[in-house]
């Protein structure tokens, strides 16, 4: 691609990504854009808008020692030196070729922002998570992906950008000894907390950090999942969940349900509706604090610190004073 028509693209793209106040207009209707691109090949993968800060020409790269293979090196953007990583090469795929040629998409996960090198933008499209499926087994590149949908009948592939991160950069799981030693002033009798996440690599790091409460977790995948199990839970228990399942720690991005909309769904339930919900997201911004008002979270937290989550839940633990039933 040329010079002058790469230029164009990627500031088409930057005025797209401009508008936050569309975006948030979503916010639990179960509905997500998502930017389309491509890596070494003519497959389509796609990326969530909301993690997606600019999409840009491949600047120059500056070669650092001893760098992660898959980072193909830094590029100095606004002031800021940002590291590339090859999604290509990321995700088992050969080496993006033509470097200069290519683009970049700068994102912001888990508190820290990178660049991803990949082989072309597409655009950006409008769908409901309902529409976004759970990868199939045995693909070879499963293991990188955290869901697949279909585009004009070919199939878009929805990379686990947190299990990428994870294998540059390991995630420290363990909870510091003084937020283990905060006591927890409810008895834990017939106490469950659940855990909804998408990303295999995300729901381990939750559950070593929570394991620490010494309190039975309950995992599942997506939000329709939780929804099910809740709803299961209130007809096992006659009534109200609160009691049983005081706190929820949900992932946003989820396929068939998204987070959003699984606490919207929560709240508008009289037999769920006093369950907490703390979400729990790779999905960082300033706009976040008020979508979470808007679906009636109880609480914000950006992936991935263990204090702060294990934190948060015996908050609530400690501020709701809940009695458990005792068989």
């Amino acid at each position: 691609m040329p010079a002058h028509e790469a230029r164009q693209t990627g500031a088409h793209m930057a005025s797209i990504l401009d508008s936050v106040n569309q975006r948030t207009q979503m916010v639990g209707q179960n509905r997500l854009e998502l930017l389309l691109f491509r890596l070494a090949g003519n497959q389509r993968f796609g990326i969530n808008v909301f993690k997606v800060r600019e999409v840009l020409p491949c600047p120059r790269l500056t070669s650092i020692p001893r760098r992660n293979r898959l980072v193909r090196g830094v590029a100095h953007i606004r002031g800021q030196a940002i590291s590339i990583i090859d999604l290509s090469m990321a995700t088992g795929g050969p080496a993006i070729t033509d470097v200069e040629n290519r683009f970049i998409i700068i994102a912001e996960y888990n508190r820290t922002v990178q660049g991803f090198l990949v082989g072309g933008v597409d655009r950006i499209i409008n769908i409901n998570w309902e529409n976004i499926m759970p990868p199939p087994k045995g693909t070879g590149r499963d293991a990188y992906l955290t869901a697949v949908t279909e585009i004009e009948e070919k199939l878009v592939e929805i990379i686990d950008v947190e299990r990428i991160l994870a294998d540059i950069t390991p995630v420290n799981t363990d909870v510091s000894d003084e937020v283990k030693n905060q006591p927890i002033n409810v008895s834990k009798d017939n106490l469950t907390i659940l855990i909804t996440d998408d990303s295999a690599v995300a729901r381990g790091q939750i559950k070593r950090a929570l394991e620490s409460l010494e309190i039975p977790l309950e995992v599942k995948k997506n939000g329709k999942e939780a929804l099910d199990w809740l709803k299961e839970k209130a007809q096992e228990v006659s009534g109200d969940v609160h009691p049983h399942v005081p706190v929820i720690v949900s992932d946003v991005e989820m396929p068939v349900m998204d987070g959003y909309t699984l606490t919207a769904e929560i709240k508008a339930d009289p037999q769920l509706a006093a369950v907490r919900v703390i979400l729990h997201t790779s999905l960082s911004g300033v706009f976040n604090q008020a979508m979470v008002k808007k679906v009636g979270a109880d609480d914000f937290i950006a992936k991935f610190h263990p204090d702060e989550l294990a934190s948060a839940v015996k908050k609530w633990l400690n501020e709701e004073n809940i009695v458990a039933d005792v068989d």
